[in-house]
């Protein structure tokens, strides 16, 4: 049996081609400007909008979409107050997006057999909507960051180094809150609300120990990205579990595997460094 001949699995692989390029660049960004807790908070909160699309009859992607950008900015706007820890904001829009995202989930009428897909991910039940949704996100994305590379990377390493050399990092941090709100968000239907994080740092992690070299990250984390969705659909289908959780976890691995490949070949060149010295 091919499974290339469903249109189930094709969209499958096409999504998670391009959920790899999304989440391969915005997330270089998330672990270089170490903002992996408020991505956290920004998925959690995306429940709300979830909740709210099911008890309103809207589209659950688009109410999720709104609330994801307006928490963004939310946590953004309150941790630049003196009065306001960073940590504290995001804390107040990950549970209030939770607290929501529970209420109207149980006061929505008749039952919600998508929920758990949101919550959990199933790959293999996204639309050609989710596509389009994911395509023209990557195409976005790539725009920005190509035009915008230099001053991304400034921002990235060391905001008052950025502010010195007169960008305006005010006008480029709430963009790129919003990109990584809407990735976010394009896939939930991939790998669900309580794995979606993992997208975006895992394949970036997994870059890092080969290049710290900021477009080199992007480009290896969209390959380990991809491989990570091929690999997890693969265990998906032999052994009969939750395509999300495969994908994470194969990510997982090809982590390990990279890091103890890493650090074994650090341990050689030290050994025969030593023993060189030792010779003279």
């Amino acid at each position: 049996m091919n499974l290339l001949e469903y249109t189930f699995f094709q969209h499958a692989l096409l999504g998670s081609l391009l959920a790899s390029i999304a989440c391969g660049i915005i997330g270089t960004y998330i672990v270089t400007r170490r903002l992996v807790f408020i991505s956290g908070g920004i998925t959690h909160a995306s429940f709300g909008g979830i909740g709210l699309g099911l008890f309103a009859g809207i589209s659950p992607l688009l109410s999720a979409a709104v609330f994801s950008v307006l928490s963004a900015f939310g946590v953004e706007w309150l941790s630049k107050r003196k009065d306001m820890r960073e940590d504290s904001a995001i804390a107040v829009f990950w549970t209030l997006g939770m607290a929501l995202g529970i209420m109207f989930s149980f006061l929505s009428p008749g039952f919600a057999p998508d929920l758990s897909a949101y919550l959990f991910g199933n790959i293999l039940t996204i639309t050609e909507v989710d596509l389009w949704l994911l395509g023209l996100l990557s195409v976005l994305l790539t725009g920005f960051f190509a035009l915008y590379i230099r001053p991304i990377i400034y921002i990235a390493f060391d905001r008052e180094f950025a502010r010195s050399q007169k960008i305006p990092v005010a006008f480029f941090e709430y963009p790129l809150m919003m990109f990584i709100a809407l990735p976010i968000v394009a896939c939930l239907r991939m790998v669900g609300i309580v794995l979606a994080i993992s997208l975006l740092t895992l394949p970036q992690m997994t870059a890092n120990l080969f290049t710290h070299n900021f477009k080199k990250i992007i480009g290896l984390s969209v390959v380990i990205g991809f491989l990570s969705c091929l690999g997890g659909l693969f265990i998906s289908y032999h052994w009969k579990v939750p395509s999300g959780a495969s994908i994470i976890f194969f990510s997982i691995l090809i982590y390990a595997v990279s890091k103890t490949g890493k650090s074994l070949s650090v341990y050689r060149k030290r050994k025969r460094k030593i023993s060189s010295e030792e010779k003279f």
